[in-house]
């Protein structure tokens, strides 16, 4: 049984709450744990709560008609997972597909409650809209993976902004997140091993310049 207290204290999200105020979160809020593979929720469904992720890791994606995988993000801990589109609904509509990929545990707010005592109240309102402003910046860098970075860019993007994540994955797996074909991805990373931007060791990729991959998916590159 997880305690929820010591749960809330890992989210910086919470941490100009008073004691009254954490009291109050803790009596509209659950902590539930989730294995990976497990699916938070679908697109277009109906949630009356919100979703912070406290451990692990999840990521968003669509599927198009052919039943495609279409990724959108990843989501670590720390982060707001839900998408908020409107406070005017005691509902939020999910705007993608959310699944964890490692094993993870998630404080659950319902929505309506944390409306009433921290948004109206102007408790948390800062809180929130920097989350949801940090959302509405991370969907404009999908939409430029996705339609006006070339591939590499793509490559350059996915090493600039998550490294980490990019030595976790197999070759394959970050070609399909770009959507990109594999022997691609290998011409990229060939073409930034000359350049020294990057250096490989065995399947392990270091950055040596950041500055320069930045100006290839900034469109200033030379």
């Amino acid at each position: 049984m997880f305690n929820i207290k010591d749960k809330v204290k890992l989210l910086d999200f919470f941490k100009t709450l008073n004691q009254d105020e954490l009291d109050i979160l803790f009596g509209i809020s659950n902590i539930n744990s989730y294995p990976k593979g497990y699916t938070l929720y679908y697109e277009e469904e109906l949630k009356d709560k919100i979703y912070f992720l406290v451990e692990g890791v999840a990521k968003t994606y669509k599927v198009d008609r052919q039943d495609n995988e279409i990724f959108l993000n990843y989501i670590y801990n720390d982060t707001l997972i839900s998408e908020i589109s409107s406070l005017d609904n005691n509902q939020i509509i999910c705007l993608a597909n959310t699944e964890f990929i490692q094993d993870s545990v998630v404080l659950e707010i319902d929505y309506t409650a944390f409306k009433e005592y921290f948004i109206k109240t102007n408790i948390l309102t800062a809180q929130f809209l920097d989350e949801v402003l940090r959302k509405n910046k991370q969907l404009y860098c999908i939409i430029d993976r996705e339609v006006v970075f070339d591939a590499t860019a793509k490559v350059a993007y996915s090493l600039y902004d998550d490294l980490e994540m990019f030595n976790k994955l197999k070759r394959q797996d970050i070609a399909n997140m770009l959507h990109i074909q594999p022997a691609t991805l290998s011409r990229v990373l060939k073409k930034l091993l000359r350049q020294n931007i990057i250096e490989v060791e065995a399947t392990t990729v270091s950055v040596l310049k950041k500055d320069e991959l930045k100006k290839i998916f900034s469109g200033v590159s030379s």
